[in-house]
């Protein structure tokens, strides 16, 4: 992405999900987002039930930073970012159980709302290495050491 614009956001026709949905709208090329990393973000969220904005990280240009897995945000949020390469936006679909189920965290969310949000993903670190093919150790023949084939 380019120059990172607040995004809007359309609430879908019909009845709201019950199942956490996830829909890349750019996908990025940078790191990507796994448990135990911090990423940092822009978001929106709305209601689905009137689409009424009620949390953003634009106002002021501060971004949000959390650890993926790390229980600090709903699990719609754990779940959904996870995957997403830095560069990306992501519409995620949050249901109730998923997000602040029966409880209501501000006038601005009701109770049993399913929300959306738009992420954009800024910047991931730490955590686990990126993980490729697996290469033998310098030095040790091809064939030996713990990834061969012992039926040689």
């Amino acid at each position: 992405m380019s120059e990172l614009t607040k995004p809007t956001i359309v609430v879908p026709e019909g009845v709201a999900t019950t199942e956490l949905t996830i829909r890349d709208l750019v996908v990025g090329d940078g790191p990507e987002a796994q448990p135990g990393r911090v990423v940092q973000v822009h978001y929106v969220g709305v209601t689905f039930a009137s689409g009424r904005e009620f949390d953003s990280s634009w106002e002021g240009g501060r971004p949000f930073k959390f650890a993926v897995g790390g229980g600090k945000v709903i699990k719609g949020w754990d779940r959904g970012v996870r995957g997403m390469k830095v560069g990306g936006r992501r519409e995620i679909i949050v249901p109730p159980r998923l997000g602040y189920g029966r409880q209501s965290p501000s006038p601005l969310i009701p109770a049993g709302s399913t929300l959306i949000f738009v992420v954009d993903l800024l910047t991931v670190v730490g955590g686990p290495p990126e993980r490729g093919p697996a290469r033998p150790e310098p030095g040790v023949p091809e064939g030996l050491g713990p990834w061969a084939d012992s039926r040689r």
